[in-house]
């Protein structure tokens, strides 16, 4: 499905350029995003089944190397750090669950681009550009369904009653 034939340098920059060009701009269209719009998990958002409130997570190990990886929420102006909790009351909480589905919106954007790439490389480039988003990606969308998990954990546990935003009997 290859339309556009570069050099394969010119390919390379053509990715690079591509790849720090979509994600600023995704990441800034996520940080502009109406807090109300991220309000609830949806779909997409959901913790599911297997995901065992997020206990899933543990087998990975997240806690381990989580905080290796880059945080950009406070990026943009009135954005929010989740490198560390800094509250403890149920509003901040819920503004952190707000700000890790904000997170998790972002890299599946970011993600969506990845099939675009196969209109300017070769096909085994292409694959690779593929596996590079679910790489680069795929472990911040992992620590924000884990970080999640958790911070609806604590809600449940400081704060009885429904969590804002999750659906009612989606576990504690």
């Amino acid at each position: 499905m290859r339309v556009v034939h570069l050099s394969l340098g010119w390919t390379v920059v053509l990715d690079v350029a591509v790849w720090g060009a979509w994600s600023a701009s995704v990441g800034f269209a996520a940080h502009r995003l109406p807090t109300r719009w991220l309000a609830r998990d949806g779909f997409v958002l959901r913790l599911r089944p297997a995901e065992r409130d997020g206990r899933v997570y543990r087998r990975l190990r997240i806690k381990r190397w989580k905080d290796r990886l880059p945080e950009a929420g406070s990026l943009f102006g009135g954005g929010f750090s989740k490198r560390a909790v800094r509250g403890h009351d149920a509003a901040y909480f819920e503004r952190f669950v707000v700000e890790t589905r904000r997170a998790e919106v972002t890299h599946w954007w970011v993600m969506l681009a990845a099939p675009f790439f196969f209109l300017w490389n070769p096909p085994a480039l292409g694959v690779v550009m593929v596996v590079y988003a679910l790489a680069a990606n795929g472990p911040c969308l992992l620590v924000q369904r884990y970080n999640r998990a958790r911070l609806y954990r604590v809600l449940a546990r400081r704060h009885p009653g429904p969590i804002p935003g999750r659906p009612p009997g989606a576990g504690h």
